[in-house]
């Protein structure tokens, strides 16, 4: 009898210690998707606690602050069940049966499998501290405020997710189209607000670059040579998505974001399948021939320079992006043969210009570059002339910037954006002001 009782006993320990040991590996697993769905990003509100929400998001039709998901009873998710969180993620509807705005990616996380949202479950309820912060309600004005004629969007042009559906199939397909719902920023959208395609088996709208968001233009992920990655390697993309920088380019805008908390985070596995998938992504459109061109490279060098354009990007940014637009790599970036240069829309070009920009420091890039704002001191007209002259040299077929297309993108930036890292230096002159503004 004594022996059967320490059998039992021990048998129950054992069990015991295998499931603490399981749910800790589930609540790994859900902090490692977690950041494959980059969702800090959205629900950590600019010096907030993580996940308590609060972040302002512009829509169309007013700005809705993100929810709080952490496990806190009376603010979070604490009370929700699994069922409960699985609507919410993959249905996009409420706990209290509301949908969601779709500025929640749902479509995307459709196709997040049943044991993966499991694990998310998991990381969500026990791996996060709660924090016991009210939900911000949204400033749409009446009657698009209505929560209703959401539910006919979402049957219309959400899938359905399915409940037995496993994390099968190319693993870079499954993690581009669903966690990572990059769809969501580079996909084109439709009048009604959908994204033109959730996959590349619908369309090649899928990936072939988004409208701006926040000022900054989601690139063409597909395989043009001119705007997309044609021209990328898998290496080049691995590269880039995990130390936000490679010999071809860095990252600037919303994406330095994703780099910083999702995309560094990954497990080299899952940035080769990503840099795979995206390179069986065919061109969107009839490809322009690629073309050397090193007439403005010879004129710089040769200082044989007529435009103002040219002018300008000599005395300002030869230095770093020298006269052959090549850059340095790992460092300053190449502007020759650049995809984002050659886009229809020059936003992020101008941007960049105005307000100079910093590149993320990352786990295995932990050096910073900063390229000056210049914006408080070029013209709209000079700003125009120099961003034309970068994205119509070394083989880049961007079309004319116009100094209206840089008085529309100023009027959106602050002076203090404008000064950049020269602010500090000219706050105690109170008679310089921001041309142009």
């Amino acid at each position: 009898m004594a022996k059967t009782l320490a059998a039992a006993l021990c048998i129950t320990a054992t069990l015991t210690a295998w499931g603490a040991e399981n749910d800790q590996a589930s609540i790994a697993k859900g902090e490692y998707l977690s950041r494959a769905g980059d969702c800090v990003a959205c629900h950590t509100a600019k010096g907030g606690k993580p996940f308590a929400g609060g972040l302002p998001m512009e829509t169309p039709i007013g700005t809705i602050f993100s929810t709080n998901i952490t496990p806190d009873s009376n603010s979070g998710i604490g009370n929700y069940s699994f069922e409960d969180f699985d609507n919410a993620v993959r249905r996009g509807i409420r706990k209290d049966g509301s949908t969601l705005y779709p500025a929640m990616p749902y479509p995307s996380y459709a196709r997040v499998s049943g044991d993966d949202m499991r694990a998310l479950y998991a990381y969500f309820n026990s791996g996060v501290p709660p924090v016991d912060q009210i939900n911000k309600d949204s400033e749409i004005p009446w009657p698009m405020s209505m929560r209703w004629p959401l539910a006919g969007w979402r049957l219309m042009f959400a899938p359905e997710p399915n409940p037995e559906a496993k994390a099968s199939g190319e693993r870079g397909a499954y993690l581009v189209e669903g966690l990572g719902h990059c769809g969501a920023c580079h996909t084109p959208r439709a009048l009604t607000l959908q994204e033109k395609a959730l996959n590349d088996h619908v369309g090649n709208d899928f990936l072939s670059g988004g409208a701006p968001i926040e000022g900054w233009v989601p690139k063409d992920l597909r395989g043009s040579k001119t705007t997309g990655l044609g021209q990328w390697t898998e290496v080049d993309i691995v590269q880039f998505l995990k130390t936000g920088r490679n010999d071809r380019t860095a990252v600037f805008g919303g994406m330095s974001e994703v780099v910083d908390h999702s995309l560094q985070h990954l497990s080299q596995d899952d940035l080769g399948a990503i840099a795979r998938y995206l390179k069986t992504l065919s061109s969107r459109n009839p490809e322009i021939a690629v073309r050397g061109d090193d007439d403005a490279a010879q004129r710089l060098h040769r200082l044989k320079i007529e435009s103002l354009g040219a002018r300008i990007y000599a005395d300002n940014c030869m230095a770093c992006h020298r006269s052959d637009g090549l850059g340095y790599s790992q460092t300053f970036p190449g502007l020759a043969n650049n995809s984002v240069l050659s886009d229809s829309l020059a936003d992020s070009v101008i941007r960049i210009v105005l307000t100079g920009y910093t590149t993320p420091a990352t786990k295995e890039a932990v050096t910073q570059y900063t390229m000056p704002a210049f914006g408080w001191r070029l013209s709209d007209e000079e700003v125009a002339q120099v961003t034309t002259f970068i994205r119509q040299s070394w083989g880049n077929v961007g079309h004319q910037v116009t100094a209206d297309d840089v008085a529309k993108i100023r009027k959106g930036i602050s002076d203090q954006e404008l000064l950049g890292a020269a602010g500090p230096l000219l706050e105690s002159d109170s008679n310089r002001k921001p041309v142009d503004k």
